[in-house]
């Protein structure tokens, strides 16, 4: 871990009580991210054969493709040494091994993907036998758990793919042309993935990489497209929206004119997931190094009201847009964060709720910068305030002045920047308390009647003790 000072961990246990909502106005959407192009010769190189695009988004047929892996620049080498051993140990066996989903989608990228996913034609009792360390997890859609040095790799099966497949169909689709058996279990379980561009497979023996969704055109234009109508696909499970909106941000993506307009509109299906899930959900986006990028997609896409009330009431307060390229002390702190860690090197929740605490103190209460630092500091110094004030003191970088949250300087005595500091921290503890209370977290936006309600607290106990250890 990035920080590993912040020991903390939690398994958060409540779950949802569905709150009462509002619908969104009607907003437009443009592209939040700059194009990553792969070299032409290589998609003109691929074998063709036509497919029936189910998106929804235009009627032209789509074309499936089967590309070599080398000509996109993925060697083994990119691949994890804990996963190169169980993609073996299957393949000695005689099973086919496939690797799928967004790691498929970062290797093409040349980002270091955060796990890697295995599919195999074995079933998964015949992956347990192979592996000393496995078990199977979950019911409905069950899958192993594979432990190799330290390391869990998640490993699924063709076979129970294919017993979820065309569950609840209530869209059009049709088997690609041109495709032999093989080619159909393949694709049949790509039309189960979430978006267009991680729905690709990668045979890493054969060197093939297969795409019968489209994912390589949506990697080229930098979009992020369901693989079937997006309002199908967010009604069958609202995760997806975040998943899409983690994605987005992480990669610097922008949604398909289809996805974007559902990601708005279909927002409050997040209300019913589960709180453990939204927790899960919101530590992905905000500890693995695109916390910026995922608070302005938030925001702009209408959810920060839903899953953040208080920091939502923060950027209305200051006159923050939806489209707005400005940063302020919110999107400043996190944007510090990034830099520290990636998809490989995450923080703990800890850390990211405490700093959600730390900028609600400050703009309840701006404070001398020079308060700020010290608290800083004996956060880091892990509590001796003295040691914290004589090094704040030495800093010569001037503080941003833009920052509302941060008052006019002044010459403080170090036994009034010592009650400071103490007060800032009894204020830290008391913003936990109001981030954790549904009343309160209520009322954060009442000032603005067309704001959506949310009481949504998904911060479990468990995770609010952590957070208040740190200050």
């Amino acid at each position: 871990m990035a920080v590993s000072g912040l020991c903390f961990a939690c398994k958060p246990h409540f779950t949802l009580r569905p709150p009462l909502f509002h619908c969104f106005r009607k907003i437009r959407f443009s592209s939040v991210a700059a194009i990553v192009t792969l070299d032409e010769s290589v998609i003109q190189g691929a074998h063709f054969s036509p497919a029936k695009n189910v998106n929804g988004e235009g009627s032209k047929l789509s074309q499936w493709k089967k590309l070599n892996s080398q000509d996109l620049g993925i060697s083994t080498s990119n691949i994890s040494k804990p996963t190169r051993k169980i993609l073996n140990g299957l393949k000695t066996k005689g099973y086919e091994v496939y690797l799928v989903g967004g790691c498929v989608r970062d290797l093409i990228l040349k980002r270091t993907p955060k796990d890697f996913d295995i599919i195999t034609t074995a079933e998964l009792r015949e992956v347990v036998k192979a592996f000393s360390r496995c078990e199977i997890i979950g019911r409905r859609f069950p899958i192993c758990h594979v432990h190799m040095d330290d390391t869990i790799v998640e490993v699924s099966s063709f076979s129970t793919s294919a017993r979820n497949f065309g569950r609840g169909l209530t869209y059009e689709i049709e088997k690609p042309a041109g495709s032999d058996k093989k080619d159909f279990v393949r694709w049949r379980n790509c039309l189960q993935r979430d978006f267009t561009i991680n729905g690709l497979m990668f045979d890493p023996f054969a060197r093939i990489i297969y795409d019968y969704m489209g994912g390589i055109e949506d990697i080229k234009k930098a979009k992020v497209r369901t693989v079937i109508p997006a309002s199908t696909s967010f009604q069958e499970d609202g995760a997806r929206i975040l998943r899409a909106i983690r994605i987005a941000a992480r990669l610097g993506f922008s949604f398909s004119r289809e996805t974007a307009h559902f990601v708005k509109n279909l927002s409050c299906l997040i209300l019913r997931l589960d709180k453990s899930r939204l927790l899960m959900e919101m530590n992905y986006m905000m500890a693995y190094g695109s916390a910026e990028a995922s608070l302005r997609l938030l925001w702009k896409f209408g959810l920060l009201e839903l899953l953040l009330p208080i920091q939502a009431a923060y950027f209305v307060r200051t006159g923050f847009r939806r489209r707005d390229k400005r940063s302020n002390m919110l999107l400043s702190l996190f944007s510090k964060l990034d830099r520290l860690l990636a998809p490989n090197r995450p923080c703990y929740s800890s850390l990211w709720v405490g700093i959600l605490a730390f900028h609600k103190a400050l703009s309840n209460k701006p404070r001398d910068p020079l308060v700020v630092a010290a608290f800083s500091l004996a956060v880091h110094n892990g509590g001796d305030i003295p040691e914290a004030i004589n090094i704040a003191k030495n800093i010569n970088k001037s503080h941003d002045g833009s920052f509302h949250e941060l008052s006019e300087p002044q010459n403080l005595e170090n036994l009034t920047l010592v009650n400071e500091v103490m007060d800032l921290a009894a204020s830290v503890k008391s913003t936990l308390s109001e981030m954790t209370d549904e009343h309160f977290v209520s009322q954060a936006m009442s000032a603005y009647p067309q704001a959506p309600f949310s009481d949504l607290v998904f911060i479990p106990l468990a995770l609010y003790l952590n957070v208040c250890k740190v200050f």
